[in-house]
């Protein structure tokens, strides 16, 4: 089963929740931190880093000797990412998006493919934890490509936890898309219950059933739970606002170890997520 655990903003408490549900299980469990543009599971899981991965993708070179200026590659390009100006032709590698239709329409074969780093992914373990993340080279705005490759490392013979990034743009959709069941995390704020309407509407396109885990649930106000009861999302968790728990995070700890006690709150998480998504 693939669980993305995900939330409309950030700070709501994500990488808290996907790392301490991932050490309470006793079973193979494998963590995919897919928020590649700033990456936090590591500090808390502290893995052993076995592999590093380069990561590239496809974008477009012009051999102006062959080019006829014809301007097709500029026509098929939704992203222009490649433009016909005078008489050179500029790819703009910035803005492509690797579908190779500049390459497919060029009747002069003017159009090769050359790589563009996107960023690493680094695998490694803690106990029997697997862990892969990855980290977008810096000035990158493209992270859908990215988040795709971490995906690719999942294994369909264990549970896999997915650390989405926050939002609900296209880099939480390609961390969302094909997942068994997405949990939303989220806070008693009407910033959090803004953030949290837009990630169940997002939710709700990809036709994936969810549940609701409210972090510092004993502040703020009611309008979460009422959202929630309106749109038959349900509370799975609620998590206090404890100086225990801020202490831990803060110092880079695993509240299922330093209170024993939330071990067992997670397991019966995970367990309530199966029956939801059968």
């Amino acid at each position: 089963m693939i669980i993305s655990i995900a939330s409309g903003k950030g700070g709501t408490g994500k990488t808290t929740v996907a790392t301490n549900l991932a050490l309470s299980l006793e079973s193979e469990v494998q963590v995919l931190d897919c928020d590649v543009e700033e990456p936090n599971a590591h500090l808390f899981i502290r893995p052993t880093v076995k592999e590093v991965k380069s990561i590239t993708t496809p974008v477009p070179q012009v051999d102006m000797e062959k080019c006829s200026l014809c301007g097709k590659c500029g026509e098929i390009c939704q992203f222009k990412a490649i433009v016909v100006i005078g008489d050179m032709v500029l790819p703009f590698h910035e803005l492509c998006h690797s579908c190779g239709g500049c390459m497919e329409v060029c009747p002069d074969k003017a159009i090769t493919e050359t790589e563009r780093e996107l960023g690493i992914i680094e695998k490694g373990y803690r106990n029997g934890l697997e862990f892969v993340h990855g980290k977008l080279r810096i000035g990158e705005a493209m992270s859908p490509p990215l988040i795709k490759k971490v995906r690719e490392y999942t294994r369909p013979d264990i549970l896999t936890i997915i650390d989405a990034p926050p939002g609900t743009s296209c880099p939480v959709i390609a961390a969302m898309k094909g997942a068994d069941f997405v949990l939303l995390v989220t806070e008693p704020t009407p910033f959090g219950l803004h953030d949290l309407k837009l990630a169940v509407g997002a939710v709700k396109i990809l036709k994936i059933p969810c549940g609701l885990i409210i972090n510092r649930s004993d502040m703020g106000n009611d309008q979460v739970i009422r959202y929630a009861k309106e749109k038959d999302v349900p509370v799975l968790m609620e998590i206090p606002f404890d100086r225990g728990i801020a202490e831990t995070y803060a110092r880079g700890g695993m509240v299922v170890e330093v209170m024993p006690e939330w071990k067992e709150k997670f397991i019966q998480l995970y367990q309530n997520i199966e029956k939801i998504a059968g």
